[in-house]
């Protein structure tokens, strides 16, 4: 798995508090982007929470989004979200892979 630093282990903190997640795992994949060595600027968030039930997907990333308003404002760059409830984890716990890096030095 890629570093995770202070900034990764803040995002576990709070979605844990927050979200109480059956699954939660929290991607540092700012290695595959223009960044220096253990950046901590782009991040996938998978997250399983009932909290999610009853809700549509804009409702559930904005609770996301709110939940980390302070590291969106502080260098996170990029936060890419698969939050599901644990009905439809069961039904299919695929999750997309992130696109290659568009921008910066990545491409020649």
């Amino acid at each position: 798995m890629a570093f995770k630093g202070p900034v990764g282990q803040k995002i576990v903190e709070k979605l844990t508090r927050a979200l109480s997640p059956v699954h939660l795992e929290v991607l540092n994949e700012s290695h595959m982007h223009s960044v220096p060595k253990n950046s901590e600027t782009h991040f996938k968030v998978v997250c399983v929470s009932k909290e999610f039930e009853g809700k549509n997907l804009v409702e559930n990333h904005r609770t996301v989004n709110k939940l980390l308003k302070e590291e969106l404002d502080s260098g996170v760059h990029a936060l890419s979200l698969v939050l599901r409830t644990p009905a439809q984890w069961e039904a299919s716990s695929a999750v997309p892979a992130s696109p290659t890096c568009r921008g910066g030095s990545k491409h020649g």
